[in-house]
């Protein structure tokens, strides 16, 4: 496994921008899928975007598609998401993971590596 710290939540106005890392300590990370998922209040943890070990490839749940950009940093051993013309529906804590079983980026169970997560609270 891999220890992973999320930062850069906070409380934003709906409309605006705000970048999340995931920093990732130990060495097992440049080889792995990531992905960021959300958990708003009442409901469960979704998917809301992936990436390949290489960062070429992407996927975005349908609410996201858009808006926001996951990147990564495999020197920096860094997972970003950068989130554009943020909604109030957005209001979660996000967290990072690593995939560790080859499959959809959607499935919870392919990852075993969670970060702590950080709040996004957007306000209207």
């Amino acid at each position: 496994q891999v220890h992973l710290v999320e930062s850069g939540g906070g409380l934003v106005q709906a409309g605006a921008s705000l970048t999340l890392s995931c920093s990732a300590s130990g060495r097992e990370f440049g080889g792995y899928a990531m992905a960021w998922f959300r958990q708003a209040p009442g409901k469960g943890r979704e998917f809301t975007a992936g990436i390949t070990f290489n960062g070429k490839a992407t996927s975005y749940a349908d609410p996201v598609k858009g808006r926001f950009i996951i990147s990564r940093d495999n020197n920096k051993k860094t997972l970003y998401l950068q989130m554009n013309s943020l909604q109030t529906e957005d209001t979660a804590v996000y967290y990072c993971a690593r995939r560790n079983i080859r499959g959809s980026f959607d499935e919870p169970t392919n990852y075993d590596s969670w970060g702590q997560g950080t709040q996004v609270t957007v306000s209207a």
